[in-house]
C-alpha cells in the first residue's frame, strides 16, 4: 500500500500515537508523518504509507495555517495550559483591536525564534524539553521562519479575570512554532501570554476539509474502500514542473544517469520525471556539470 493520507488529529494524542495507531490498523511498518503536532493541538497531519514516505521532506516544505486563541494575563512554562504559571499581569483595560492587529503586522515576514523550552527541538542529541523535565538550562537555537499571514479574528475582554482573549489565524512555513510567535504578541503589547487552542486548518497541501479521522480510516480498511482516500505520492511534488519520459531515457533514469538538457529538453532548474503515468525521480540542473542529476529516486521499476 502505497499513498499519503490526511489524517484528523485528536487533541490529547501524540503524533507518534496516530502513527502507532495507524501501522496497526493498516497493517504496515512503513509509515511516517509530515510535521509533528503536539498532544494539546488538532488538525492536518499527512500521514505517509508505503514508497510514499520518500515524500516526507517535500509535504514539509508547503506551508501550514492554523487557528487558535491566546490569552493575555499570565504566562506558563509551556506557552500553553498544559504548564504551571510563571507569570501574571492583570489587563486592567482591554487592549484596542488596532493595537493588537498592528503588533501583529509589526511581526509578519520573516522573524527569527527561539524555540520554547518544552518542544522536540534536540540540542547536542537531546530533546530540549528533556533538559526542561530535569531541571537544566541551555542555550537554544534561534531559527529563521516566514509568517505570510498574521491576522486578528476576533478579540473579549474579561473584566472579572482581568485577561483578554484574542482569536487569531496563522499562515507560516515549517518550523514556526506558534505558541511562541503568540507568546511574543503578548510581549510586544505589554503583558505575559499563552495559547490557550490551536487547531492546524491546512499542511501538505490539504486542508481541514481533506481530513480522514483513525476511525474513518478503520471503517475504510474493514470496507476495503481505503484506496480511494489515499493520495498519490505526487500529491507531494505538485508545486514542481512534470515532463513525461521517452522509454530510452528511461532506462537511464533507472540507473540514476544524467541527462542533458536536450535529452529533456527543458530549462526548468527542478523537475519531476515520470513513465508510463508513474513518478519516478526529481532531477535537479546541476550548474558545474551542466546537466540533470537525480535529486530524488521513488521508483526504478
Amino acid at each position: 500500500m502505497d499513498g499519503i493520507i490526511p489524517l484528523y488529529k485528536e487533541r490529547g494524542m501524540t503524533s507518534f500515537a496516530c502513527v502507532s495507531r495507524l501501522r496497526q490498523i493498516l497493517k504496515t511498518k512503513k509509515i511516517g508523518h509530515s510535521g509533528t503536532l503536539d498532544p494539546a493541538v488538532a488538525g492536518v497531519l499527512p500521514i505517509c504509507v508505503g514508497n510514499a514516505t520518500k515524500v516526507v521532506d517535500y509535504l514539509m516544505q508547503s506551508g501550514k495555517q492554523y487557528q487558535g486563541e491566546l490569552v493575555i494575563g499570565f504566562a506558563t512554562t509551556t506557552q500553553d495550559l498544559e504548564g504551571e504559571t510563571v507569570a501574571e499581569k492583570p489587563v486592567d483595560q482591554p487592549i484596542a483591536a488596532q493595537a493588537i492587529s498592528n503588533a501583529m503586522a509589526k511581526m509578519t515576514g520573516e522573524i527569527t525564534q527561539i524555540p520554547p523550552m518544552y518542544s522536540a527541538v534536540k540540542v547536542n542529541g537531546k530533546k530540549l524539553y528533556e533538559y526542561a523535565r530535569a531541571g537544566e538550562k541551555v542555550e537554544r537555537p534561534r531559527r529563521t521562519v516566514t509568517i505570510s499571514k498574521f491576522e486578528l479574528l476576533s478579540t473579549k475582554y474579561d473584566s472579572a479575570k482581568k485577561q483578554q482573549r484574542v482569536r487569531f489565524n496563522v499562515e507560516c512555513s515549517k518550523g514556526t512554532y506558534i505558541r511562541t510567535l503568540v507568546v511574543d504578541l503578548a510581549n510586544q503589547l505589554g503583558y505575559p501570554g499563552v495559547m490557550s487552542i490551536l487547531t492546524r486548518l491546512k499542511s501538505g497541501g490539504f486542508t481541514l476539509e481533506q481530513t480522514l479521522s483513525l476511525t474513518d480510516v478503520q471503517d475504510a480498511v474493514a470496507n476495503q474502500t481505503l484506496k480511494q482516500y489515499l493520495y498519490p505520492l505526487d500529491y507531494a511534488l505538485q508545486n514542481y514542473p512534470h515532463q513525461e519520459l521517452r522509454a530510452a531515457t528511461w532506462k537511464k533514469v533507472q540507473n540514476g544517469g544524467w541527462l542533458s538538457s536536450s535529452e529533456l529538453d527543458t530549462s526548468e532548474r527542478e523537475i519531476v520525471l515520470s513513465f508510463d503515468g508513474q513518478v519516478k525521480a526529481l532531477y535537479h540542473f546541476d550548474q558545474k556539470d551542466q546537466v540533470y542529476k537525480p535529486t530524488k529516486m521513488f521508483a526504478v521499476k
